[in-house]
Formats: structure tokens, sequence, C-alpha cells
């Protein structure tokens, strides 16, 4: 994935970030709070938004070192990353299925690997004295 194309799946992903957690905080903040769920949906909304600038941190980076092709494992994660982890609590708080509980660390697992990815992007390129 190009660096341009990273920047613009975390310029949309941080846009839909803004966008559910002002619905969240605004239109369902009464039904979450009754379901005991508003918790759940800002731990959601705080993540999605955390790892959507770090994708976009990510597309800045392959743009100033497109050698570092891990950069791209590493946004392909980040996404199935939010997809799930953010995704699955979405539903979770919005639905009560609370079986998607069992989906979600695997995209905190995403997470993890993408955060890796970036460090070994930088790891592999250890031989360069510039960023």
């Amino acid at each position: 994935m190009s660096g341009k194309k990273i920047i613009q799946a975390a310029a949309i992903l941080g846009a839909l970030a803004v966008g559910i957690g002002a619905f969240g905080a605004h239109g369902l903040k009464a039904s979450l709070m009754a379901s005991g769920r508003l918790e759940t949906f800002e731990t959601a909304v705080k993540y999605h938004f955390y790892h959507s600038l770090a994708l976009f941190l990510i597309g800045i980076l392959s743009l100033i070192k497109p050698t570092w092709k891990t950069l791209s494992s590493s946004s392909v994660l980040m996404i199935l990353g939010i997809l799930i982890f953010s995704g699955s609590l979405y539903v979770l708080s919005l639905s009560g299925i609370t079986w998607l509980g069992a989906i979600t660390p695997l995209g905190g697992i995403a997470f993890i690997l993408a955060w890796l990815s970036v460090f070994w992007a930088a790891f592999k390129d250890s031989n360069s004295s510039d960023l």
C-alpha cells in the first residue's frame, strides 16, 4: 500500500472515528448508559481514533522512507485492528451480542503486530544514519 493510500485510509477512518464518537456521545448516550455499554463504546472510539492517527503517521513515514516496505504490512494490520477491535466493540455495545467480546482480542493482536511491524521496518534500516 502506498503512502498516499495509507494517508487516505487514515483520513477516512479518522473521520469515521469522530462521527461515530459524536453519534455515541449525543445520539446513543442514553441507550448506551441504560445497557451499561457506554464505557465499552468509548473504548472502541478511543482505540479507533488513536490507531487512525498512527495509520496517518505510518503513511507519512512511508512517503519519507519508501524503502521501509514493512510499513505497508503495518498499515494493513492497523486497519484490520480497527475493524476487528473497535468494530466488534461497536457491535457489542449496540446489539448486546456478547460473544463478539471473544473476537475483540484478535483486533488487539493486529494492533500489536502493526506496531511491531513499524519497529521491524526501522530496525531493518538501522544501518542508515538518517530517519
